[in-house]
């Protein structure tokens, strides 16, 4: 539980670093862009390629993943079929908040949780794999379909292979699956290189807390309740049930799983409803408070499973 409380205080302290340099003005709002973008495009696949290169076969694709799955699916259904019943008749809608009640944010807070609070990067890579592979594409028709754009197969199924994390992940899991060793002098430097991926990615997302006052009247807010419960309280409680009682997972994959289900809703939900010009509030709301209402909710997770 020591281990726990540690990460927990570093992944706290350096975003609440970020925040302070966001309200002090040292660091602007627009600034966080260009942290974001060293993690994204740098630092951050090479930490993924790193981890994944040297990781257990058998944990990235195993029950582990149907877990992930099946709670994503079951969270998503669940939002759908409450929001289209008693909230909103837009489908678009419906679809920006399904999507966000399950979708985590793997990256930015997911990286660091699984190095710190489980002890192990290689969990936040099937779950990236996952979520950027088979989720967000499918998110994308989605929403094509529903605002009556012009779908592209094309656009759909290549937008994963366009986003340097996915390949960086792709291609470590590949060099593990095939038992390829990455010789030193290439493995070295990626890891220096990956070693900046998790602080700044915190600092970023520290300066982005800084944003609109959430909640506000007439911004959906029983879309955005629901949506936040579902990720933070429903999501880890079907994960626990699947992991423990449908699969039989060991007590550390347990752990795991259900750590990585009660992370925040991923940031790049609010991307897509402002791309497709629905659900915006919604998302952005929701992205927000699930992120303040996670620490705390995995605090309570670990208490729970390791206490």
């Amino acid at each position: 539980m020591t281990g726990v409380l540690v990460g927990f205080s570093i992944i706290g302290f350096v975003i609440a670093v970020g925040w302070l340099l966001g309200r002090l003005g040292i660091v602007e709002q627009e600034s966080r862009f260009v942290l974001n973008k060293v993690a994204f495009f740098a630092a951050g696949p090479a930490l993924l390629f790193t981890v994944l290169s040297q990781a257990d076969v058998s944990v990235l694709f195993s029950e582990f993943l149907l877990v992930t799955l099946c709670a994503f699916v079951v969270v998503a259904l669940l939002y759908a079929v409450l929001a289209r019943a008693l909230l909103t008749r837009d489908t678009g809608r419906v679809l920006v908040g399904a999507f966000t009640s399950g979708y985590s944010n793997a990256n930015n807070i997911g990286l660091p949780v699984a190095v710190y609070v489980i002890g192990d990067a290689q969990f936040a890579g099937p779950v990236l794999l996952l979520q950027l592979l088979v989720l967000s594409p499918l998110m994308l028709a989605a929403l094509d379909l529903a605002s009556a754009q012009r779908f592209s197969v094309r656009r759909v199924l290549t937008q994963p292979f366009r986003n340097p994390i996915v390949v960086a992940a792709a291609v470590g899991a590949l060099v593990s699956v095939l038992g390829i060793r990455v010789p030193a002098p290439v493995l070295a430097p990626m890891e220096i290189l990956g070693g900046a991926a998790v602080p700044l990615m915190l600092l970023a997302f520290g300066v982005s807390l800084g944003g609109e006052r959430p909640l506000r009247p007439g911004s959906g807010r029983r879309e955005i309740v629901l949506a936040v419960v579902l990720k933070v309280v429903v999501m880890p409680v079907v994960a626990y049930l699947l992991a423990r009682f449908v699969f039989a997972l060991p007590d550390d994959l347990v752990y795991a799983v259900v750590i990585l289900a009660a992370l925040p809703s991923a940031q790049n939900m609010y991307q897509y409803a402002l791309r497709y010009r629905t659900g915006e509030v919604v998302a952005r709301d929701a992205v927000l408070i699930t992120t303040v209402l996670a620490l705390p909710v995995m605090l309570l997770v670990a208490w729970l499973l390791r206490g």
